[in-house]
């Protein structure tokens, strides 16, 4: 237990630092933009005066350093500033939006676990079989499909052509299917093709032999010994692409119109929101390393030979 503890506090500390450097990279980043935020925020018919008074507003005047500090004290104070183009505080902005991109991230996460868990079980116990071809041929399908063009044929399909689902939106329950299974399809095929080479890995294995010579069933011998064995890799895909469908969740809720931070990120970037853009990379920096924390720990939970 101690050694676990110590083990969370050095990778928090760690973490720390990432986020400071990540702070660092998304500024300057953002300084480096072409094009005047000042100017954007303002309008095209805004007057020369009206934009440089803008720009002392938004302390686009002052030094690289005195705006990074400016910055930097307001995070550790829970300020993340105010967005120029709403007024707002950007927290408020991100409270609003984060709700409804967990709930697609969190409900894609389970789709592509279980449907791809189930599937890279399935092909590896049916080595080189027809349904082991087909499975990794759909999982290639799915690796290989941008996330848009993916999102524009379900809508055409689904919501178009058979009026089964919502198009857009999220004013309705059924809203968040074609979002969701959108986002799953990348996850339901990198977990698929990551379970199913565990899994012959580990069904090769002695114990495994052992325990079909001892008369185990077979759905014993494959779930209990092999799969929770072959499970650490498909752990670790899990929490990364939980991570990626909180990133990749832009591309999806700009085109499916879902309201999270996805679509409030592509917003901000094309007004030169710099204050809105800064808070959602640290909030999504924030999760890949809590998301890193929690794996760390569920490796101990589902191997106890792990300790640290």
């Amino acid at each position: 237990m101690k050694g676990t503890a110590a083990h969370i506090v050095r990778t928090l500390l760690l973490s720390l630092i990432t986020l400071l450097g990540v702070s660092v990279l998304i500024f300057l980043m953002l300084r480096v933009l072409p094009g005047d935020p000042a100017r954007v925020l303002a309008g095209l018919n805004a007057s020369e005066e009206q934009v440089a008074r803008l720009r002392e507003q938004l302390g686009l005047d002052d030094s690289l350093l005195s705006q990074y500090g400016s910055f930097i004290s307001g995070v550790l104070t829970g300020d993340l500033g105010t967005s120029a183009r709403t007024s707002r505080p950007v927290t408020s902005e991100i409270a609003v939006r984060l709700p409804a991109t967990l709930i697609l991230a969190v409900v894609a996460t389970v789709i592509g676990s279980v449907v791809g868990i189930a599937a890279g079980v399935i092909a590896a116990v049916r080595r080189n079989s027809i349904i082991d071809h087909v499975i990794s041929s759909v999982a290639m399908m799915g690796i290989s499909m941008p996330v848009y063009w993916l999102g524009l044929l379900l809508i055409l399909l689904f919501a178009v052509t058979l009026g089964w689902l919502p198009a857009a939106g999220s004013g309705e329950p059924l809203s968040i299917v074609l979002p969701a299974v959108t986002l799953a399809a990348f996850s339901t095929a990198l977990v698929s093709r990551m379970t199913r080479a565990s899994m012959l890995e580990v069904l090769g294995q002695d114990y495994v032999r052992t325990a079909h010579a001892k008369g185990a069933p077979p759905r014993t011998v494959v779930v209990k010994h092999a799969l929770r064995n072959a499970f650490i890799p498909v752990l670790t895909v899990i929490s990364l692409q939980f991570g990626a469908l909180l990133g990749g969740a832009v591309l999806t809720e700009t085109v499916f119109g879902w309201p999270g931070i996805g679509r409030l990120m592509v917003d901000s970037i094309g007004a030169r929101d710099f204050a809105v853009v800064q808070g959602l990379v640290l909030v999504y920096a924030t999760f890949f390393i809590l998301l890193n924390v929690i794996v760390d720990l569920l490796y101990v939970v589902v191997d106890p030979r792990i300790r640290y």
